[in-house]
């Protein structure tokens, strides 16, 4: 997935050092509860240079044909992450209790897949959408935690796992191959009781949201959108699928 290999490692590890030097940054990054719910975001507001959104942090500046923009009209706005041969992403930093909003909702859409990426071998670990939810436990650089939600060009889904580059990254397929593409997937997830089965204790604070692209290993290009991020203490009503 977006954080295997040398590369990737390098720069997951550098995701945690805001753990270290900006404490207090994360305590004041949840957003204001709204009828249970804590938006992540919406996409809907101003863009920094590049096309990274506000509040978002970047994770390794795209390169060459990469991309990152914000599109759409009036209220329906998304997310396009576009990697060609390339690795970044983009992290929101927030820090919550995740029992008290266990269920993380989003939507995206793929309009192209990395060709032959699989997230179970290390050569081949690129993906078009990744979420991972970041919980950063003392010490960080080695001890963070991180529970991944994968769109996958050819794992089943279903399947669940730890990184092959660092343990305490684990994920589960949501989606995988080419059946959906270019259609927008509702997705809700029980943060909570997936950090519980994957790694069998409770879960720490969270700290951050990371969304993540790579075709790098497989030396080929991905697309990823994504819209309406956010934790809730109740799933939403009439998920659409």
């Amino acid at each position: 997935m977006g954080l295997l290999g040398k590369e990737k490692g390098r720069q997951f590890w550098g995701i945690f050092w805001v753990f270290i030097l900006f404490p207090s940054f994360l305590a004041a990054a949840a957003m204001p509860q709204e009828k249970g719910v804590l938006w992540v975001d919406r996409f809907a507001n101003k863009v920094h240079a590049g096309g990274i959104p506000v509040g978002w942090v970047l994770e390794k500046k795209p390169g060459g044909s990469s991309k990152i923009a914000i599109e759409g009209e009036k209220e329906d706005h998304f997310l396009d992450l576009l990697s060609v041969g390339d690795a970044f992403g983009l992290r929101k930093d927030k820090s919550f209790d995740i029992r008290k909003y266990p269920y993380l909702s989003w939507k995206w859409k793929v309009s192209k897949l990395p060709r032959g990426g699989d997230i179970r071998k290390r050569g081949t670990d690129d993906q078009a959408g990744q979420v991972y939810v970041l919980f950063p436990k003392f010490p960080t650089t080695i001890n963070t935690r991180s529970v991944g939600y994968i769109w996958d060009s050819l794992a089943p889904v279903g399947l669940s796992g730890k990184s092959t580059a660092y343990g305490k990254m684990k994920y589960v397929v949501l989606q995988s191959g080419a059946a959906k593409l270019n259609q927008w997937i509702s997705e809700t997830r029980n943060v909570y009781e997936d950090y519980k089965k994957l790694f069998q204790e409770e879960p720490p604070t969270v700290g951050a949201l990371l969304l993540y692209i790579n075709s790098q290993h497989t030396r080929s290009s991905a697309e990823c959108f994504y819209g309406n991020i956010f934790f809730s203490a109740n799933p939403p009503d009439n998920p659409r699928k």
